[in-house]
């Protein structure tokens, strides 16, 4: 597989001076995308701003985790907050965010046609 290194704000990792700090910031924003409670928030945020409650209802989630994980993807720069009065509203920090989730789906359903492809001709 090629990767378009011409693609607006790619960032080859090859050519960056990456340091022990710099991948472990890497690999937290990693781990926060290793947990399927917190890829549904984020999915569930693909629309727009919720509040907690409204997140807590559309996931299923009790509130007590639901701010827990929130509190990850805080801080980690996957979402921003703001107040409003006795509310607090989440939403993805920037439409970026979900690009990861976009690629693993796209190469999901790659493997996926594949595995089917080979069980039909076989």
């Amino acid at each position: 597989m090629r990767l378009n290194s011409h693609a607006p704000g790619w960032l080859e990792m090859a050519t960056l001076r990456m340091s022990p700090e710099l991948f472990a910031l890497v690999a937290d924003r990693f781990k926060a995308f290793a947990e399927p409670t917190r890829l549904h928030i984020l999915y569930e945020l693909r629309q727009g701003e919720h509040t907690v409650t409204e997140i807590g209802e559309a996931t299923g989630i009790v509130q007590a985790n639901l701010s827990r994980h929130l509190q990850q993807l805080h801080a980690t720069g996957l979402v921003s907050r703001r107040k409003d009065g006795l509310f607090t509203f989440y939403a993805l920090a920037d439409r970026d965010v979900l690009k990861l989730c976009d690629l693993m789906c796209g190469r999901l359903q790659k493997e996926t046609t594949a595995r089917k492809r080979a069980l039909t001709r076989g």
